[in-house]
């Protein structure tokens, strides 16, 4: 994974005082038990398992981009239509094609053959639209073609409710070395898939 170019240090950072904080609930955990046998640690276990969440969801924004870069100079644009897409809960598929081919794993859709901006990606997930229903496949700059469909996972995951976009992100991923974004249309919730792998990303958050 190429993330040579990248600068850690503001993550590494981000992510050490969030841990910081989260040490200093863990001992004024310990310190209750040791002095109050009857306080309820339920709303503080909730609060430190949000925390972990938010610092991997941080990690994973950086990640990201370090991932993406040496593939699209459109990554702006592209992270830009994800906060959109999340915000108004539209739900979405987007390949990114990296170094490896994928056309032999893809059952081929709309032609679209266009520079990728913000505006054009959102509008192919309005839902209703004639190509929201698929992935868009996107290859260097460009949004090459729409209503793609991708091959599912068949692995059995953890996550009991996890719909055909999030399977078929997995399934591509596990096949190919691309990078599958994920906008889920019932919570909103960004997460891409890598190397068989499903992370959960804020494209709200400054990254870097």
């Amino acid at each position: 994974m190429e993330t040579n170019q990248c600068d850690f240090s503001p993550l590494k950072l981000e992510v050490k005082n969030q841990l910081l904080q989260i040490n200093v609930s863990i001992d004024m955990l310990l310190t209750g038990l040791d002095h109050d046998a009857t306080h309820c640690m339920l709303n503080e276990f909730h609060n430190m398992r949000e925390r972990f969440v938010e610092t991997e969801s941080l990690a994973s924004t950086f990640y990201l981009k370090c991932y993406l870069a040496p593939y699209t100079a459109k990554y702006d644009e592209l992270s830009q239509a994800i906060i959109h897409l999340s915000q108004r809960r539209h739900g979405a598929l987007i390949v990114i094609r990296r170094s490896d081919p994928i056309d032999s794993f893809i059952t081929p859709g709309v032609i679209v053959a266009a520079t990728l901006t913000h505006a054009l990606l959102e509008s192919i997930f309005i839902p209703g639209s004639p190509l929201h229903d698929g992935a868009v496949f996107i290859q260097d700059d460009m949004i090459f073609s729409a209503a793609n469909v991708l091959p599912l996972t068949q692995r059995i995951h953890t996550q009991e409710k996890m719909g055909t976009r999030h399977r078929a992100g997995l399934g591509l991923s596990e096949l190919c070395d691309a990078l599958v974004i994920i906008v889920s249309e019932e919570t909103g919730q960004a997460s891409f898939s890598l190397n068989g792998n499903l992370y959960p990303f804020s494209p709200q958050r400054p990254i870097g």
